[in-house]
């Protein structure tokens, strides 16, 4: 249905973007891939959206985009803030309220321990590929489980992530910024990892000359 549209839409410019047959046919099985779990409705929407704003049939990246804009993505946070929350809470997955279950099983099915110890670049693809399965459960209707935190004294007072959260806004960091550069706390006392990303955090604010001394352990 999408590719018949595209071409009643783009004429000759959606013919241009396929030389060949086979190039059509891999071309409609990785949009069906891409698309499972949206409904008629939405991407009939996505296509007409197409129609309005784009001079060439879009890429998979950007009729997804579309697709979220319309749809509100089922109010599941983007990859990078998905990422970030695993990691600030892998120690204690279920003390914390997650913004959405299915952020909760891509860190579970990724392993805590791995986001809490492994370098971004070593765990980061294996999150993404568990979100993204996660995403697309919840794009075709499934319901996915909320952990119930588990109750705890002082209700999280002296957490490394309420630190984290104090911290940022004492030195008047976005909130982003801070957990990104105070992400260092949520790893193993004393690992190198540790010692080197918090290293690498202290030095992105000296180069910006901004006064700030980061801790060595969340109190």
């Amino acid at each position: 249905m999408i590719f018949a549209r595209f071409m009643a839409i783009y004429g000759h410019k959606f013919k241009s973007c396929f030389e060949t047959e086979d190039e059509l046919r891999i071309a409609k099985r990785e949009w069906a891939l891409s698309l499972r779990g949206y409904g008629e409705s939405e991407l009939v929407a996505a296509v007409n959206r197409c129609k309005e704003t784009l001079a060439w049939m879009p890429t998979i990246s950007e009729f997804l985009a579309l697709l979220r804009e319309i749809s509100g993505d089922h109010g599941l946070p983007g990859m990078r803030d998905a990422y970030i929350e695993a990691c600030m809470h892998a120690e204690h997955p279920l003390e914390h309220q997650w913004n959405h279950p299915a952020v909760y099983h891509a860190g579970r099915e990724t392993g805590w321990f791995r986001l809490r110890s492994e370098e971004e670049r070593q765990v980061l693809p294996a999150f993404s590929y568990q979100y993204e399965v996660m995403c697309r459960r919840v794009r075709e209707g499934e319901s996915l489980e909320q952990p119930v935190p588990q109750a705890i004294e002082n209700k999280q007072a002296n957490t490394v992530a309420d630190f984290i959260q104090r911290f940022t806004a004492q030195h008047d960091l976005e909130p982003e910024e801070g957990a990104t550069l105070l992400y260092y706390l949520t790893l193993p006392r004393g690992s190198k990892i540790r010692q080197r990303m918090q290293q690498q955090s202290q030095q992105k604010l000296d180069q910006r000359s901004a006064g700030i001394t980061l801790p060595d352990e969340a109190h």
